[in-house]
């Protein structure tokens, strides 16, 4: 009879063991998941204000500011275009050959 109890003792014993083990995996996981919750707003909203920030560098107004300023770009005007033929289609007939000879405007 005592052996019987000693056993059950121990089943007892290592029973509230495993429990108090399972609780604390339990309480760990929990945690962790909260911080990957808390984490995963933090990315989502930095996201969002990037998307922001995207939209508001990508503006054409400030695109053409900074083309003007950055790379001394300039409006294409008529008197500042430049024609581009190729050798060979210039040596035809002048007049003739325009739509062949490749114009760019």
């Amino acid at each position: 009879m005592t052996r019987l109890n000693l056993v059950l003792l121990l089943a007892v014993l290592a029973s509230a063991l495993y429990l108090v083990n399972v609780q604390y995996e339990s309480r760990r996981l929990f945690s962790d998941l909260d911080r990957a919750r808390s984490q995963a707003r933090k990315l989502e909203t930095d996201k969002e204000s990037l998307q922001v920030e995207k939209r508001a560098q990508a503006t054409p107004l400030r695109v053409e500011r900074l083309a003007r300023e950055r790379l001394q770009m300039r409006n294409a005007t008529p008197a500042i275009t430049h024609y581009v033929s190729y050798g060979a289609a210039s040596s035809a007939a002048p007049g003739a050959g325009d739509a062949a000879a490749g114009r760019v405007q």
